[in-house]
């Protein structure tokens, strides 16, 4: 059995998801259909448009300027949809999805002066019908090579806690100082003036003087020394992840019969 590929593109990925999903009432099976939109192919308006990427999608049967449509309806929020049906099947297919808001790739290229209406088989006048591309031969089981990829994620680790206590430590000072004293002095000395008996005073005197001294007198006064500031300092730097990906390949051995090549 032979199988045929349908490539039909609308303006909206609403519309490509109905016809999905009346092609799945229809019997036609999940896995034969796919929808592909912006998201599932790049973010960059020009890749979009470049016919290589469609010609890897569904061959070099999509002509250029079917491949700069493809790209400008995708890039405004279109979408494609794939079918792979038997082509015992691919009248009934061709009549649900031409029920649908499928986009004329042919007259809309001529609308937007891609080419010349001339160039155009059939003329862009007429119904715009599912493509069919791509005649494919069953080979009745398919291998599915499955692919990984590396996705690096972030995640805070505590490297360690910094403590800041303040406290106060005493040490010895000493500091020189000039101290004053007064005493009192006796001294006795023997009269050498006979004049001074007439000054002969008998009533009775006491004389006092006071003795003194200076001592040191300590008091304290505070000032500030120094300031320690206390944050932190972010700094960002790139660091390479490796690992190893598994990627499922496929190996073609021929084994010949008696011997033959």
């Amino acid at each position: 059995m032979s199988y045929e590929k349908v490539v039909t593109l609308f303006d909206t990925a609403e519309h490509a998801e109905f016809a999905r999903k009346n092609l799945e009432k229809a019997g036609f099976s999940a896995d034969d259909i796919s929808i592909v939109g912006k998201k599932g192919l790049a973010d960059n308006a020009i890749a979009l448009r470049e016919p290589g990427l469609w010609h890897k999608l569904f061959g070099r049967d999509i002509a250029e300027y079917e491949a700069r449509v493809y790209g400008k309806t995708v890039e405004g929020g279109g979408a494609v949809l794939t079918l792979r049906v038997p082509d015992t099947e691919l009248a009934r297919a061709m009549g649900i999805l031409n029920q649908h808001h499928i986009v004329d790739v042919s007259r809309r290229a001529v609308e937007a002066g891609m080419i010349a209406s001339s160039e155009v088989t059939p003329p862009a006048s007429l119904p715009a019908p599912a493509k069919p591309l791509t005649t494919e031969i069953d080979k009745g089981e398919v291998l599915r090579l499955a692919e990984e990829q590396i996705e690096v994620g972030k995640r805070l680790v505590t490297e360690g806690t910094t403590r800041i206590r303040r406290f106060f430590v005493e040490k010895p000072v000493e500091a020189k100082v000039t101290l004053h004293e007064e005493h009192v002095e006796i001294v006795r000395l023997a009269a050498a003036d006979p004049a001074s008996i007439k000054d002969v005073d008998w009533s009775e005197k006491t004389i006092e003087m006071v003795d003194t001294h200076e001592e040191p007198v300590l008091s304290k006064s505070v000032h500030i020394a120094e300031e320690v500031r206390v944050g932190k300092k972010a700094t960002d730097r790139v660091e390479t992840v490796r690992d190893k990906v598994r990627k499922q390949d496929v190996e073609v051995e021929r084994t010949p019969v008696g011997g033959r090549r």
